[in-house]
């Protein structure tokens, strides 16, 4: 039993052995194997290495190669460059030595030309003083021989020369009128009838008196007070004088200021419709009519722009059109004077083919100093004309206004409408009024301007101004000289008078020849 034991344990230890060794044998088999295995991958990588190393180097060749094949090309490509630019210096600086002899020649050339011209000009001033010499001898023997002066020649020449010339200019101008009158003066009639039939607006005169009737005689009475105190407060504070006669159920209220006149009759009219007349309820009226009355004139405005089919006007410059209701001139209402010609001037300008609703603006402010003249120093143009700058008016608006009665020269065909339409509206008969001592003045004035002509034997002014005929000395006057006078006459009217519409000048040369047979 323990021999078995004894064996068995040898037998374990004896296998535990030869496992070690076999173990042993097959660790150092497994390690050297490995060796083997590494070191081939260290000679595979080693080869591998070398390989890469000739393969860039050879590339490094390669690229080396290339790189200074480029720089050779490059270099070569700059010399060529430089050899050309040599050459073209080259041939740029022979052309220059070529231009420079060139010039030279030509220089040489030219100082020898200036000296042939310094000897050629010396020449001909000597020749020019022998001339000069010469004609100072043939002008004195000349002289001799006809016995005139030069001076006296030289005057007579100019005096036939300038009146050849008069002659001739004065015939030029007569035939240059007659063409324009034939061809003008159809057109203008067409425009301005064709413009006056599409446009006609009644004849209404403002008078500086206004009546006003009354319910009973009674209220006449009534209307004078006690002691003639109410009398006494309206034309105080209405600035309008009332006249009571023995008019049956009337009352006649007189002023220059149709805008007096209006608030008074208005004022009146409430004070008789109301019964209570006394001091203190006539102004209570009178101011209630004033405020009322601003406001009647801010409709006069829009009422006068609506009817034109005008917009954009300021508020203020509403209220100063309406002002023009109570303005007259020659007793024709400022506000449908300025309507007509606003009507007038928007049909000219359709047919000229100009702006209509400018053209009617133009016309509408043409007489806007009007309705202040009497408050500002000025003629109503210059107002007018600083009205349409502070309300930033078009510039042919503005000049419009300031050229209608000549004062400033029309910039534009607008303006010159204008200045017709003004003409036709107060010149037709029966619009406006003219005191007989004006009418007496101007006619005197026209016949004076014909009579202070040389030449002229009389002058008569006929149709109420509208003509003017001056007759001439035949045997010191000749036709020619008829139409210059004409001309002279027509210059003279047109800067040293004021007239409304145009005046007709016309000449008449009349020479009889008479014999009485016995």
């Amino acid at each position: 039993m323990e021999e078995s034991t004894l064996f068995s344990v040898l037998l374990v230890a004896v296998g535990l052995l030869v496992g070690f060794i076999i173990a042993f044998i097959l660790n150092n088999l497994r390690v050297s194997k490995a060796a083997k295995k590494a070191e081939s991958l260290i000679n595979q990588a080693k080869k591998e290495i070398d390989k890469l190393k000739r393969d860039a180097a050879i590339e490094q060749k390669e690229e080396a190669h290339k790189l200074k094949m480029n720089l050779d090309k490059e270099i070569r490509e700059k010399k060529d460059e430089l050899k050309e630019s040599e050459q073209r210096l080259l041939q740029r600086e022979a052309s220059i030595d070529k231009r420079d002899e060139l010039y030279q020649k030509r220089e040489a050339t030219l100082d020898e030309r200036e000296e042939k011209l310094s000897e050629r000009q010396a020449e001909i001033q000597n020749e020019k003083s022998k001339v000069e010499e010469i004609k100072r001898e043939q002008l004195n023997l000349l002289e001799k021989i006809s016995g005139f002066s030069k001076d006296k020649a030289r005057e007579m020449v100019m005096s036939q020369v300038k009146e050849s010339m008069s002659r001739e200019i004065a015939e030029y101008v007569r035939e240059a009128e007659n063409e324009a009158k034939i061809t003008a003066d159809k057109t203008a009639r067409e425009l301005i009838v064709s413009s006056m039939q599409k446009y006609a607006a009644d004849i209404a005169s403002d008078q500086t008196v206004t009546v006003v009737d009354l319910p009973t005689d009674e209220m006449k009475g009534r209307i004078i007070g006690r002691e003639g105190r109410n009398i006494r407060t309206i034309e105080a504070i209405t600035g309008v004088d009332l006249i009571i006669d023995d008019t049956p159920e009337a009352v006649v209220l007189s002023s220059f200021d149709p805008l007096r006149r209006e608030i008074a009759r208005v004022t009146l009219e409430s004070l008789i419709k109301d019964g209570r007349i006394h001091p203190t309820r006539i102004e209570e009226l009178y101011d209630k009519v004033c405020k009322d009355m601003k406001q009647k004139i801010i409709d006069y405005g829009h009422e006068a722009t609506f009817e034109l089919g005008l917009t954009k006007f300021d508020p203020a410059l509403i209220e100063i059109i309406g002002k023009l209701h109570f303005r007259t001139s020659y007793g024709q209402n400022a506000l449908q004077h300025s309507l007509e010609v606003a009507q007038l001037s928007g049909l000219l300008a359709g047919e000229l083919g100009e702006n209509v609703a400018l053209a009617k603006r133009a016309g509408l402010l043409h007489d806007i100093g009007k309705a202040i003249d009497h408050e500002i120093e000025g003629s109503h143009v210059d107002i007018g004309v600083e009205i349409a700058k502070k309300y930033n008016e078009d510039s042919v608006v503005i000049n419009a206004i300031a050229s209608h009665h000549g004062d400033a020269s029309a910039t534009s065909v607008i303006s010159s409408i204008v200045a017709i339409a003004d003409a036709l509206s107060a010149s037709r008969p029966g619009a406006r009024n003219d005191s007989l001592e004006n009418y007496i003045q101007r006619l005197a004035q026209l016949e004076e301007v014909g009579n202070n002509i040389e030449g002229v034997e009389k002058t008569f002014a006929v149709q109420a101004g509208r003509e003017l005929r001056v007759i001439v000395k035949p045997e010191e006057v000749d036709d020619l000289g008829a139409h210059k006078i004409a001309r002279e006459v027509k210059e003279r009217i047109e800067a040293n008078m004021k007239y409304p519409g145009t005046i007709k000048i016309t000449v008449v040369r009349e020479t009889r020849a008479q014999e009485e047979a016995k």
